[in-house]
Protein backbone atom coordinates (compact mmCIF):
# COMPACT_ATOMS: atom_id res chain seq x y z
CA UNK A 1 0.00 0.00 0.00
CA UNK A 2 1.43 3.14 -1.17
CA UNK A 3 1.19 5.74 1.45
CA UNK A 4 0.96 9.46 0.70
CA UNK A 5 2.17 12.90 1.82
CA UNK A 6 1.97 16.48 1.15
CA UNK A 7 4.97 18.55 2.13
CA UNK A 8 4.55 21.82 3.53
CA UNK A 9 6.88 25.05 3.10
CA UNK A 10 7.85 24.72 6.58
CA UNK A 11 8.97 20.83 6.20
CA UNK A 12 11.19 21.91 2.83
CA UNK A 13 12.71 24.99 4.45
CA UNK A 14 13.62 22.44 7.75
CA UNK A 15 14.75 19.71 5.29
CA UNK A 16 16.79 22.05 2.96
CA UNK A 17 18.46 23.92 5.79
CA UNK A 18 19.47 20.46 7.13
CA UNK A 19 18.29 20.41 10.35
CA UNK A 20 17.10 17.88 12.57
CA UNK A 21 13.41 18.40 11.56
CA UNK A 22 14.47 18.04 7.67
CA UNK A 23 16.27 14.54 8.94
CA UNK A 24 12.60 13.14 9.65
CA UNK A 25 11.28 14.39 6.12
CA UNK A 26 13.84 12.69 4.50
CA UNK A 27 13.17 9.20 6.04
CA UNK A 28 9.48 9.80 4.41
CA UNK A 29 11.26 10.97 1.21
CA UNK A 30 13.74 7.65 1.35
CA UNK A 31 10.92 5.21 1.67
CA UNK A 32 10.00 3.76 -1.54
CA UNK A 33 6.35 3.16 -0.42
CA UNK A 34 5.29 6.88 -0.43
CA UNK A 35 4.10 9.55 -2.62
CA UNK A 36 5.02 12.86 -1.97
CA UNK A 37 3.78 15.87 -3.29
CA UNK A 38 3.95 20.06 -2.63
CA UNK A 39 1.29 22.71 -3.68
CA UNK A 40 2.21 24.98 -6.42
CA UNK A 41 1.81 27.78 -3.66
CA UNK A 42 3.94 26.13 -1.53
CA UNK A 43 7.11 26.30 -4.15
CA UNK A 44 6.75 30.19 -4.08
CA UNK A 45 6.89 30.13 -0.31
CA UNK A 46 9.99 28.39 -0.15
CA UNK A 47 11.59 30.24 -3.20
CA UNK A 48 10.26 33.63 -1.21
CA UNK A 49 11.87 32.60 2.44
CA UNK A 50 15.09 31.32 0.59
CA UNK A 51 15.32 34.45 -1.23
CA UNK A 52 14.82 36.35 2.00
CA UNK A 53 17.76 34.32 3.76
CA UNK A 54 20.04 34.97 1.19
CA UNK A 55 19.93 31.06 0.34
CA UNK A 56 20.57 29.55 -2.99
CA UNK A 57 16.88 29.85 -4.66
CA UNK A 58 17.63 26.89 -7.49
CA UNK A 59 19.12 24.61 -5.11
CA UNK A 60 15.70 24.98 -3.59
CA UNK A 61 13.80 24.77 -6.43
CA UNK A 62 15.45 22.11 -7.85
CA UNK A 63 15.24 19.73 -4.32
CA UNK A 64 11.47 20.15 -4.35
CA UNK A 65 11.09 19.05 -8.25
CA UNK A 66 13.21 16.18 -7.13
CA UNK A 67 11.37 14.64 -4.69
CA UNK A 68 7.93 15.50 -5.02
CA UNK A 69 5.05 16.19 -7.68
CA UNK A 70 3.69 19.44 -8.04
CA UNK A 71 -0.23 19.84 -7.69
CA UNK A 72 -1.41 22.27 -9.67
CA UNK A 73 -4.19 24.92 -9.01
CA UNK A 74 -7.09 24.79 -10.54
CA UNK A 75 -11.11 25.96 -9.94
CA UNK A 76 -12.02 23.45 -7.86
CA UNK A 77 -8.76 23.06 -5.13
CA UNK A 78 -9.50 27.10 -5.34
CA UNK A 79 -13.07 26.91 -3.86
CA UNK A 80 -12.38 24.48 -1.23
CA UNK A 81 -9.25 26.03 -0.21
CA UNK A 82 -11.28 29.14 -0.09
CA UNK A 83 -14.14 27.35 2.26
CA UNK A 84 -11.08 25.63 4.70
CA UNK A 85 -9.33 28.65 4.74
CA UNK A 86 -13.32 30.46 5.78
CA UNK A 87 -13.83 27.91 8.62
CA UNK A 88 -9.86 27.91 9.76
CA UNK A 89 -9.96 31.31 10.32
CA UNK A 90 -13.29 31.08 12.40
CA UNK A 91 -10.71 29.69 15.46
CA UNK A 92 -6.98 30.59 13.61
CA UNK A 93 -6.95 34.15 13.19
CA UNK A 94 -3.88 33.88 11.59
CA UNK A 95 -4.26 30.76 9.27
CA UNK A 96 -2.87 31.12 5.91
CA UNK A 97 -4.50 30.81 2.19
CA UNK A 98 -1.70 29.01 1.39
CA UNK A 99 -2.43 26.74 4.39
CA UNK A 100 -5.75 25.98 3.28
CA UNK A 101 -4.11 24.90 -0.24
CA UNK A 102 -2.28 22.65 1.56
CA UNK A 103 -5.56 21.53 3.29
CA UNK A 104 -7.47 21.08 0.23
CA UNK A 105 -4.98 19.48 -1.39
CA UNK A 106 -4.62 17.06 0.99
CA UNK A 107 -8.24 16.17 1.48
CA UNK A 108 -8.62 15.74 -2.51
CA UNK A 109 -5.65 13.24 -2.75
CA UNK A 110 -6.04 11.58 0.78
CA UNK A 111 -2.74 12.55 2.26
CA UNK A 112 -0.80 13.24 5.22
CA UNK A 113 0.29 16.61 5.51
CA UNK A 114 4.39 16.68 6.28
CA UNK A 115 4.98 19.90 8.60
CA UNK A 116 5.93 21.30 11.88
CA UNK A 117 3.86 24.47 11.47
CA UNK A 118 1.67 25.53 14.41
CA UNK A 119 -1.25 26.39 12.20
CA UNK A 120 -1.63 22.27 11.03
CA UNK A 121 -1.45 20.95 15.62
CA UNK A 122 -4.32 18.84 16.21
CA UNK A 123 -5.25 18.41 12.62
CA UNK A 124 -5.98 14.40 12.17
CA UNK A 125 -4.09 14.35 8.89
CA UNK A 126 -0.97 16.25 9.76
CA UNK A 127 2.19 14.48 10.99
CA UNK A 128 4.13 17.31 12.87
CA UNK A 129 7.93 16.77 12.61
CA UNK A 130 8.48 19.27 15.07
Amino acid sequence: MTNKYIVDAWAWIEYFRGSEYGAKLNNILEDSATEVYTCAITVAEVISKTARDGRDVEAAYDMILSNAQITKIDEQISKQAGLVHSKMRQTTKDFGIADAYILATASKLKAKIITGDPHFKGLENAIMIK
